[in-house]
């Protein structure tokens, strides 16, 4: 059985448009605003089933103007755009981080492709 980190450190850095979340396996994310506004896990961007996921554009200068947190299970990203659905639970946070690299390319290479801008 695998355990889901835990968080021991979230730091909002609002002059640099990131999110810093460390976890007790020893990894540490710097997770830019524009990113994780455009991996939402509310129905608004994931859509309502798979395959329905909402391209999101114009938002190179989104910043988290405040976090609360859920319980023991995440944070609600409350978004200077208005944004403010979908939790982002610990383990989701973390699959963001490990998977920064992929994930930012696709959404990139998405947006050139539809013709759209950050």
């Amino acid at each position: 059985m695998t355990t889901t980190p835990r968080p021991t450190d979230l730091i909002l850095h609002q002059a640099s448009h990131a999110l810093e979340v460390a976890f007790d396996d020893g990894q540490r994310f710097r997770l830019p605003c524009e990113y994780l506004r455009v991996e939402s896990p509310s129905a608004e961007v994931q859509g309502h089933g798979p395959g329905q996921k909402v391209l999101v554009h114009g938002k190179r200068d989104v910043n988290v103007r405040a976090i609360e947190p859920m319980g023991n299970y995440g944070v609600l990203l409350r978004f200077d755009d208005g944004h403010d659905t979908g939790i982002f639970s610990w383990s989701l946070l973390h699959q963001l981080g490990r998977e920064y690299e992929g994930r930012w390319a696709a959404y990139t290479a998405a947006l050139e492709a539809a013709g759209r801008s950050r």
